[in-house]
């Protein structure tokens, strides 16, 4: 049978060849819990990295809170408008 090079993928993977596995390795990491989420790539291509995502979220959020107290805003009136 031919060796394959290191830096080749195999067709097929014994599982012998994997080492030895590791129950619970990642059970910390993985009840931090994580949030991934997958942009349309019209969205991705204006973000370069993942801080300027959370920034303008937070700025989105942030603008949320300061206008939660006014008063109804213009798409329920025209819903009520529709009835």
């Amino acid at each position: 049978m031919k060796t394959a090079k290191k830096e080749e993928m195999r067709k097929e993977y014994k599982r012998e060849d994997l080492g030895k596995g590791v129950r619970g390795k990642y059970y910390e990491e993985y009840k931090k819990g994580t949030n991934l989420v997958l942009l349309s790539p019209d969205v991705a291509a204006a973000f370069p990295d993942d801080a300027s995502v959370n920034e303008a979220l937070r700025s989105l959020m942030k603008i949320a809170r300061q206008t939660t107290g006014l008063k109804r805003s213009t798409g329920s009136r025209l819903a009520s408008r529709a009835r």
